[in-house]
């Protein structure tokens, strides 16, 4: 289960539901217990798994349903499914032709909310590991010279317990874990299962019908949004550190607008031009706020003290100390509308920078008016 690259490389709950499915079919044409599986991920990689928690159902000759499970392992990139049980229960149907009804059981969540891969009240099967299921089932009913339909159900017992670590209930997904992956490899250190998040989240809000995306960093973001404006966390999304992901992924689901809202400590490095705000990528906080010194005043030892300043709540204190708080965050604010209007093109972007400490810093020419359409659903 390691792929040649140094780093012990993970599958993903979709190549585990998919090799239990195929395990448990083989074991109910075969009528006896198998204890290793395989498949080929969409990556081209093959997954060869243990079987574990066989239970078949009917006499030993003539079993009507084979249930079996498989444990997932995520690699380096250990997540709260790490180490749980996948499981998959294969049953004959008669009456149908060739098909292969696929269905989630316990701890798989339900879909409740519109935007997701998979329509409302359906269980939460993603399309690319629906497929992988169909995929080796059809090839064992294949190789047994099968022609009726089967019946795939796939469950997790722990998994609404698990499923409440993730984000699935912010998604909308209710009542357990989701069957996902598109390679059916859980990459180690990997973001891309993070800016996936995001992206659903902003497919969500589309469907929805926001015509405005409110977009925060945090969950201080969300709370200054919440306790200052009265505005509905449920509306907005997070996008963690990826502020410039997450304008393009608003332009390509097709929002013409968009709220970001957010701590200094983030936004205040995007006057800078900066659009992955994490600190092991860049960090010229104190260097913007020092030179919004320079450019508003004549205090070169209040800039001077700034550059030594930890946080932005310690160099804003400087400002207020200096009476040029409201001409430095200006002068900060112009640089962040440029980059954030050059990064998001034709798509209209305004943005509200706060602080714990000391409330509203500063906000963009447009905000004001944005804040009002995001709460009237008004153009104007």
């Amino acid at each position: 289960m390691t792929i040649n690259t140094g780093k012990k490389t993970g599958f993903t709950t979709g190549s585990c539901a998919a090799a239990a499915a195929k395990a448990a079919a083989i074991m109910l044409f075969e009528k006896t217990k198998i204890d290793s599986a395989a498949i080929v991920t969409p990556a081209g990689v093959v997954f060869d798994t243990v079987v574990e928690e066989v239970c078949m159902e009917g006499d030993r000759g003539c079993a009507t349903a084979v249930s079996c499970a498989v444990r997932k392992h995520s690699g380096d990139d250990p997540d709260v499914t790490d180490n749980m049980l996948i499981y998959a229960k294969v049953s004959l149907r008669d009456e149908d032709k060739g098909r292969v009804i696929i269905e989630g059981g316990k701890g798989i969540g339900r879909v409740t909310r519109p935007g997701l891969d998979r329509q409302v009240g359906e269980a939460a099967i993603n399309t690319v590991p629906r497929q992988m299921i169909e995929r080796e089932v059809r090839a064992v009913m294949d190789e047994y010279d099968y022609s009726g339909s089967v019946d795939v159900v796939i469950f997790a017992p722990e998994g609404e317990e698990i499923a409440e670590k993730t984000f699935n209930s912010g998604l909308g997904i209710e009542g357990g874990i989701s069957i996902i992956g598109t390679t059916g490899l859980v990459e180690p250190m990997s973001t891309r299962a993070l800016i996936d998040t995001i992206a659903v989240q902003i497919r969500q809000k589309m469907a929805l019908g926001e015509k405005i995306l409110v977009v925060s960093p945090g969950n201080y973001g969300f709370h200054f949004m919440r306790d200052t404006y009265g505005f509905d966390l449920d509306r907005a999304v997070k996008c963690s550190n990826y502020i410039g992901e997450a304008i393009d992924l608003a332009k390509d689901a097709g929002f013409s607008e968009m709220l970001l809202v957010g701590h200094g400590g983030k936004l205040v490095k995007t006057a800078g031009g900066i659009m992955n705000t994490h600190s092991q990528v860049a960090d010229c906080r104190m260097e913007i706020m020092a030179s919004s010194v320079i450019h508003a005043s004549d205090r070169v030892e209040t800039a001077k003290k700034i550059l030594d300043c930890v946080s932005v709540d310690d160099a804003y204190e400087l400002m207020i100390k200096a009476g040029i708080e409201r001409q430095c965050f200006s002068y900060i604010m112009d640089r962040i509308e440029y980059h954030l209007k050059k990064r998001a093109g034709n798509m209209r972007i305004e943005c509200i920078v706060f602080s714990n400490s000391y409330g509203l810093m500063g906000k963009t020419s447009g905000a004001d008016i944005m804040m009002r359409q995001v709460f009237t659903g008004s153009e104007n």
